[in-house]
């Protein structure tokens, strides 16, 4: 069985590294190339960056921002954020990042994964699904979290995965930035009903919150605040999911 994975995500806006809960509030804590740098050495398997702004701004994630982050370090980069078609993401790949995360994008335009996938092949395609929760059900969000969309989040990772998406991205928006826990209900629905690796993000609390996770069927566990905030170190939590008999990569 592939090890799991614990993921720092960096949520970036005007250049900045920035962090807030259920997406507002949001307050700086630092520079992105310097923060996936320190990441980089401290562990950390994986990155994520999410240009948080951008969708709503109608413009591309920074470029200049992928090329400085991607420059410093030698593991797996995401990047999101105002993806509108191939040509955005084309534009990711070509700045350094190894795989691209499409959103409100792909709610507009599902046959845009079809694509890429056919193109790039679906491990450098990332489906992010912000769910919110709704009526006992969860539905997805697009537009930074800031329109509902009315689509079922399960059947949406589905239709996505289906069309070429290799991983999903699945966040809990009533968890992010809690420090609640992840919501691990959310996380065995999908990890039962899919076929490809799924990354669980929204709510890390403390170590045991992402072997929590992963032991729900999440095969990586994505964190932001308890990592930028010294809450938490990679280590520790790495040596917490290998306590509890997860296995973990070194």
């Amino acid at each position: 069985m592939p090890a799991k994975r614990i993921i720092a995500c960096l949520d970036v806006k005007n250049g900045r590294v920035v962090k807030g809960v259920r997406f507002e509030g949001l307050r700086d804590t630092g520079d992105p190339a310097t923060c996936a740098l320190q990441y980089c050495r401290e562990g950390i398997d994986e990155l994520v960056m999410l240009d948080v702004s951008a969708t709503l701004e109608g413009r591309l994630a920074s470029l200049q921002t992928v090329e400085r982050i991607s420059s410093e370090i030698d593991i797996p980069l995401t990047v999101g954020g105002g993806v509108r078609g191939e040509d955005d993401a084309i534009a990711i790949l070509d700045a350094g990042a190894d795989k691209v995360a499409l959103n409100t994008a792909a709610v507009a335009e599902p046959a845009v994964l079809q694509r890429l996938a056919s193109r790039y092949g679906s491990q450098c395609i990332v489906l992010s699904i912000d769910a919110r929760r709704v009526n006992g059900g969860y539905q997805v969000a697009t537009r930074s979290a800031t329109q509902t969309t009315g689509q079922d989040a399960l059947q949406w990772a589905r239709i996505g995965a289906a069309l070429g998406a290799g991983e999903i991205l699945l966040t809990a928006i009533d968890r992010d930035g809690t420090l609640k826990g992840f919501d691990l209900a959310l996380i065995a629905d999908f990890s039962r009903a899919l076929d490809v690796p799924l990354i669980a993000s929204g709510g890390a609390r403390n170590a045991d919150s992402f072997a929590d996770a992963l032991a729900a069927g999440a095969d990586a566990a994505l964190a932001a605040s308890v990592f930028h905030d010294g809450l938490l170190s990679v280590a520790a939590v790495k040596q917490r999911c290998r306590e509890r008999a997860i296995g973990v990569r070194p």
